[in-house]
C-alpha cells in the first residue's frame, strides 16, 4: 500500500560507559569477520545492529566500527578534523591497485579542500540548468529506439542513458567508440569491488597475480586510461573549441594560480565518468522496479507529468514535480546507490559513549540505517509520502543520507536529482514498462549497489 501515514520512533541503543570499546561479534584469527561479510554483505550489517548502534568488527589489517544511529552518523559526517574519508591505504600494498587516489573521493585535508573549491562552481545550480536539454534529448532518443513489445535489460539501458547525458553535458563529446571503453571500465571497477562469492583466500590475492579477474581489470583500465589521455590532448590542442568540465579542469584557477595535474584530472574523470553515471543509473533502475511493483504510485507519477508538463520537462518545472521527487527519494532510501560510506578516525575520540581509537575505520551502512523501524514505519515498504515535508521534519537528520552529508556531501547531488526529475516523468508519459524478471532481485554490494540479476522489462507504447 502506498502513502500510508508514518510516525518515527527515536532513541539510541547500546551505549557503553566512557572508555569502553564498542561490542561486536567474534571473528577468526587474521581474517576477523571477513568470512561473515563475504557470505552475505548486507545481511552482515543486519546482524551487527543487534549489538547496538556503535559496533566493532574486524577485517585483515583493519579495525572497524559500524554506526547505525542517525545522531552518531551525523557526528561522523560533520566531524571534520576528527574523521576523514578512509582512502583504503591499508589495502594498497595488498591489492596493488588504486581507484582514483587523487580524485575527489579519496583526497583528504588541504588537497581535498583545494579540489572541492575548484570543482564546486561547475556544479552550481545556474550552470546545471543548462543541462536540461541534454537530459531530455538523450531520454527521448532512448525511448525512440525502443520497439513496442521489446524486452529490455533496464539496468543496461539506464547505464547507457546516464553515461550519454554525462558525456554530452559535462564533457561535451558524443560517446561513439568510447562508449564501450567507459562501460567496460565501469563494469570491471564494479567487479573488483564485489566480494560476494569470493573465498577469503581469493580476497587476499594481490592484483599482480594474473588471475582472469585481474587480467580483465587491467585490460579495461588500460583502455580507459588511453581514452582519458586522448580527451586531454584534444582539449589542449583546441581549448577555444570547448566549454566543458574537462576544459575547466585544464585551466588555472584565477584566485590562486592553481592548475590540476594530469593525474588529478585523470582521477576526476574516473570519479565522474564511471561512478557518476552508474549511481544515477542504479537509482533509475530501482525506481522503475519499485514503480512496476506499485502501480498506484506509477499512476500518480504519470498524472503529475501530464498535469504539470505541456512538453518535455525543463529546469523551471522541477519544483512542481513533487510526486516525482518523493518517488525518487523513497527509491534512494530503499536502494541507496552508494550503499555505504567510509570514514577514518584521525584522532582518538568518543562516539555513542564508546572509545574510538585513532585509525579506526568507520562504516556508515546507508541500506541498514534507511530501513530501521525506529525512523521509518514499515521500513521495507515503498511509501513515497514519507517525504512530504511535514513528515521528513519529524525524523533525525541523518536517518536518510543517500548523498552523504557535511562538507563531503556528494558534489553531484543536484545534478543527479535533476536527472531523475527529468527522466522519470518523460518515461511515465511515453511508455509503460512491464516487469518480466524477479520483482525482488537480490542486491550485491559492489562499487555501487547493484541488482544481482538483470532487471528485465517489456516496453508498451500507447
Amino acid at each position: 500500500m502506498v502513502d500510508d501515514d508514518m510516525g518515527p520512533e527515536t532513541g539510541a541503543s547500546g551505549s557503553g560507559g566512557t572508555g569502553d570499546l564498542p561490542p561486536g561479534p567474534d571473528g577468526l584469527p587474521i581474517l576477523g569477520n571477513t568470512h561473515q561479510y563475504i557470505k552475505q554483505p548486507i545481511g552482515f550489517f543486519d546482524e551487527l545492529i543487534e549489538y547496538g548502534d556503535v559496533v566493532h568488527c574486524e577485517f585483515p589489517r583493519i579495525d572497524a566500527v559500524a554506526v547505525f544511529h542517525p545522531d552518531y552518523v551525523g557526528d561522523v559526517l560533520l566531524g571534520q578534523g576528527t574523521y576523514e574519508r578512509w582512502n583504503f591505504d591499508e589495502l594498497k600494498d595488498l591489492l596493488d591497485y588504486e581507484i582514483a587516489p587523487r580524485g575527489l573521493t579519496f583526497t583528504r585535508g588541504d588537497e581535498w579542500k583545494r579540489q572541492r573549491h575548484f570543482l564546486q562552481p561547475m556544479f552550481g545550480l545556474d550552470r546545471l540548468k543548462g543541462f536540461s536539454s541534454a537530459m531530455t534529448t538523450a531520454t527521448e532518443r532512448m525511448i525512440a529506439a525502443w520497439d513496442d513489445g521489446e524486452e529490455l535489460v533496464l539496468n543496461e539501458e539506464f547505464s547507457w542513458l546516464t553515461l550519454s547525458i554525462l558525456t554530452n553535458s559535462l564533457f561535451d563529446f558524443d560517446l561513439g567508440e568510447r562508449r564501450q571503453v567507459i562501460a567496460d571500465a565501469a563494469d570491471e571497477l564494479q567487479a573488483m569491488a564485489d566480494m560476494s562469492g569470493l573465498s577469503a583466500v581469493e580476497l587476499l590475492l594481490p592484483s599482480w597475480i594474473p588471475t582472469h579477474r585481474n587480467r580483465r581489470y587491467s585490460r579495461a583500465m588500460d583502455a580507459f586510461d588511453a581514452t582519458v589521455e586522448t580527451l586531454i590532448e584534444e582539449r589542449r590542442a583546441n581549448p577555444e573549441r570547448y566549454d566543458d568540465f574537462l576544459t575547466m579542469m585544464l585551466e588555472k584557477e584565477d584566485d590562486h594560480e592553481y592548475s590540476m595535474s594530469d593525474e588529478e584530472i585523470h582521477d576526476h574523470l574516473i570519479t565522474f565518468l564511471i561512478a557518476g553515471h552508474e549511481t544515477t543509473a542504479m537509482a533509475l533502475t530501482f525506481t522503475w522496479l519499485l514503480l512496476a511493483r506499485n502501480p498506484e504510485a506509477r499512476e500518480r507519477v504519470e498524472t503529475e507529468a501530464k498535469t504539470v508538463l505541456d512538453g518535455p520537462p525543463t529546469a523551471a518545472h522541477l519544483s512542481e514535480l513533487t510526486v516525482t521527487e518523493r518517488v525518487a527519494k523513497e527509491a534512494l532510501r530503499l536502494y541507496p546507490p552508494a550503499g555505504m560510506l567510509f570514514r577514518e578516525a584521525v584522532e582518538e575520540t568518543e562516539l555513542g559513549g564508546y572509545r574510538i581509537p585513532e585509525g579506526t575505520k568507520i562504516l556508515l551502512p546507508q541500506f541498514t540505517v534507511h530501513t530501521d523501524d525506529r525512523w521509518f514505519d514499515a521500513p521495507e515498504e515503498f511509501r513515497p509520502a514519507r517525504f512530504r515535508s511535514e513528515r521528513s521534519d519529524d525524523r533525525p537528520d541523518f536517518a536518510y543520507f543517500p548523498f552523504g552529508g557535511g562538507p563531503h556531501q556528494c558534489i553531484g547531488m543536484h545534478f543527479a536529482m535533476m536527472e531523475l526529475k527529468h527522466i522519470i516523468p518523460i518515461l511515465a508519459r511515453r511508455v509503460d514498462l512491464e516487469l518480466v524478471s524477479s520483482p525482488t532481485p537480490d542486491v550485491n554490494m559492489e562499487l555501487t549497489l547493484q541488482p544481482a540479476e538483470d532487471v528485465r522489462m517489456r516496453v508498451h507504447k500507447p
